[in-house]
């Protein structure tokens, strides 16, 4: 693990681009950036089963014209992958851009491509892709501790009425069930709502 140069050096990316001169131009601004991994697919038709088979860290799309057709086809794919894209077309408007944002695209450039911009783009685009997906799993993690704290207060109520307990008494309960039966808190607690339902109203 000596070579701590940063992730540049072994990041994969696919570069997608039917105007091989243009291609070939990004893969230069790429290599002197010092990206090695660079694969070139020139087929746009083909796309999707080369990501597969590439499975690149971060794709560039390249379009000089695009029509819709075109582009909301990479936006699809955007969707389906989840990996930072950025994508250069030479003109677009309005609700192409949002489209792009709707899609998941991390950089969408409408003024093309030049070399010296690839980098700092292509950065940004994983930057924000992964500022993204921290957001997203915080807030899953979030909605995780919400419930599992509804369920905890819920088997508090039921020891608190059914044993005649207060909160703390009621949660010290569930605590240490969970330590004597080497269970998680909320595991518990949903068992005890699970039994209480299944005795029915006349606890």
């Amino acid at each position: 693990m000596g070579n701590m140069k940063g992730m540049s050096a072994v990041l994969s990316i696919l570069v997608i681009d039917e105007n091989h001169i243009r291609a070939s131009i990004i893969e230069a601004g790429l290599r002197e950036a010092g990206h090695q991994r660079v694969s070139v697919v020139h087929d746009v038709k083909a796309v999707a089963q080369r990501i597969g088979e590439i499975a690149p860290d971060v794709i560039i799309i390249d379009l000089e014209n695009p029509n819709r057709d075109t582009l909301e086809h990479f936006f699809s794919l955007s969707k389906a992958v989840q990996r930072p894209i950025a994508m250069f077309v030479d003109r677009s408007d309005g609700t192409m851009i949002d489209k792009a944002v709707q899609a998941g695209v991390s950089a969408y450039v409408v003024d093309g491509m030049k070399k010296e911009r690839i980098k700092p783009i292509m950065d940004m685009a994983i930057a924000r892709f992964n500022a993204f997906a921290r957001l997203e799993r915080e807030l899953e993690q979030a909605k995780g501790e919400l419930e599992d704290r509804k369920i905890i207060e819920k088997a508090k109520g039921i020891l608190m009425k059914t044993r005649g307990l207060s909160e703390p008494e009621a949660y010290q309960l569930l605590r240490t069930s969970a330590m004597n039966r080497n269970q998680r808190l909320i595991d518990i607690a949903q068992s005890l709502i699970t039994a209480s339902e299944l005795l029915g109203p006349n606890q």
